[in-house]
């Protein structure tokens, strides 16, 4: 059967199809745009971490040049705050870049360090203690090893932002001949921070804390690589076929496997197949996530992973992430020495970083014994001046290795400062005090 079309109706076919092809168009445009806007975003956050780790990097080197003449406890103590500032930038900014697959230990491990001492060090002072020529020439070997890395980080950035190529494509090559540039310069920045200066002093980054076998790997069976893949695909919300294992892995104490994809990278220890830590490189440019929602993301997280007894501590919202630290519980002792992070992605809740070195370096079981000193003891032994809330045992770390089994007492000052206050439950010394900030986007300690 032979079927015509009359001549309105070619020119109605013709319109329609016509309008057709341009809302696709149009479609087409607006998808091409938005895509533009994201790659343009995730570019312009690289470009502003790189400048951002080389500047902080720059400032650090520049006061631990004034800590070498500092005499005075007021101005260390200023020295040392505006280290603790910058070291915490220039880790986020590392955070931020997609490092996956590189070693960076080193580079991880000095702006860890640096800012920690650097407090150690203002606090005695503050005591009166005056500064030992060897804590004079740690400053000096730092400085020296801040010089090489404020050298190394700005001829990297200006070789990334100088290229034709966008920087997520240059570290999307880094084991090509495009990109090999980065692998070298990051691999020359550890081999400039090798020679750092050992550091023994009152803090969790200690060189005595972080040369300790971790008690949750030290007698634990050894994992195949595809058991840990399977792991760290979990750990990063993947398919195993997905991720790549690095053929260097991670010695040291802990040695384990570490594994990326695209986006992230992961690590779990080869002796009980543990997730030691888990990142993931994207810029947040939004927040969308509100605080409660943000904190429960993060506990369901622990729970995928099967992490148990953990409780929520302390948390921060800063660049559109929120941390949230957990500490483990025993029975509802909160052991201040087994540490968990995890990071929140304040746009859609996605978990960016998850770090369980504390916890496997610290757990065990415990046996304390029952306390000498009983609560009401405790409880009478504080200020006249703070107003016990509440009050609970704790485990808390010590200068050394050691660990304190004491009563912590949430108080309530005069002046309307929430204050803990911490007791030896087996000596009745007052052990530490901590102020306890509820900020804008956090909730932390001081």
């Amino acid at each position: 059967m032979k079927t015509s079309i009359s001549r309105r109706g070619l020119v109605r076919l013709v319109s329609f199809m016509s309008a057709i092809i341009a809302v696709l168009a149009a479609a087409n445009v607006i998808y091409m745009n938005r895509l533009g806007r994201l790659e343009n975003s995730v570019e312009a956050g690289y470009s502003a971490a790189i400048e951002e780790l080389a500047q902080s990097a720059d400032k650090i080197g520049a006061v631990l040049t004034k800590g070498r003449y500092a005499s005075s406890p007021s101005m260390m103590t200023r020295l040392s705050n505006q280290l603790m500032e910058e070291s915490g930038a220039a880790k986020s900014a590392l955070e931020s870049l997609p490092v996956y697959g590189m070693s960076v230990d080193n580079l991880e491990k000095f702006l860890s360090q640096v800012g920690n001492y650097a407090s150690s060090l203002s606090r005695r002072a503050t005591a009166g203690e005056e500064l030992s020529d060897e804590d004079r020439e740690n400053v000096r070997e730092l400085s020296a090893c801040a010089d090489k890395l404020v050298e190394s980080l700005w001829a990297l950035r200006t070789k990334l932002l100088t290229n034709d190529r966008t920087v997520s494509e240059l570290f999307a090559a880094v084991d090509s001949e495009l990109g090999g540039f980065i692998a070298d310069g990051f691999s020359g920045i550890e081999d400039g921070l090798a020679n750092m200066p050992k550091l023994i002093y009152d803090g969790p980054f200690s060189d005595h804390i972080l040369d300790r076998t971790p008690l949750m790997t030290k007698n634990a069976r050894e994992v195949s690589v595809n058991d840990a893949r399977e792991k760290a695909a979990a750990a990063l919300g993947t398919d195993s076929f997905r991720v790549s294992v690095s053929e260097a892995g991670e010695d040291g104490k802990m040695p384990s496997y570490c594994f990326y994809c695209e986006g992230g990278r992961c690590a779990v220890s080869k002796n009980g197949g543990y997730i030691v830590y888990c990142l993931k490189s994207r810029n947040v440019t939004e927040t969308s996530f509100g605080t409660v929602e943000a904190l429960s993301k993060a506990d369901q997280y622990l729970e995928a992973l099967g992490i148990g007894d953990m409780k929520r501590t302390y948390y921060e919202c800063y660049n559109n992430v929120c941390t949230v630290n957990y500490a483990y519980s025993d029975n509802g002792t909160v052991c201040y020495t087994d540490l968990i992070k995890v990071e929140v992605a304040l746009d859609n809740g996605e978990i960016l970083g998850f770090d369980a070195r504390g916890y496997l370096v610290n757990h065990r079981e415990r046996d304390f014994g029952e306390p000498k000193i009983s609560e009401e003891e405790a409880r009478d032994g504080v200020s006249e001046v703070l107003e016990v809330k509440e009050c609970r045992l704790a485990v808390i770390p010590t200068d050394s290795v050691e660990e304190k089994l004491c009563y912590e007492l949430a108080c309530r000052s005069d002046s309307g400062e929430n204050v803990l206050v911490y007791v030896n439950a087996m000596t009745g010394e007052e052990e530490d005090i901590l102020i306890l900030l509820t900020v804008e986007g956090g909730v932390l300690t001081v």
